[in-house]
């Protein structure tokens, strides 16, 4: 599953640089939880929570179902 949530990244990481931000992918665990770490633009910004679950979280869903949840840390 890692695999796939690295490859669906991709695609989000682009929207994200368009915005001065990105994503990096720091674990999947077995249980279908996504840890990313949130950096550039998005490390401080007070929209971060929301573009983690309405953008960042919903779109992994989509392209990997086996996704459950997505925290940042």
């Amino acid at each position: 599953m890692r695999e796939k949530v690295e490859e669906a990244l991709k695609e989000i990481k682009l929207m994200l640089q368009a915005n001065g931000g990105g994503v990096e992918l720091v674990e999947v665990t077995e249980n279908g939880v996504v840890k990313v770490k949130l950096v550039g633009a998005c490390a401080g910004c007070p929209m971060s929570s929301v573009t983690l679950k309405m953008g960042i979280e919903k779109r992994l869903k989509e392209i990997v179902p086996e996704v459950k949840k997505v925290e940042a840390v």
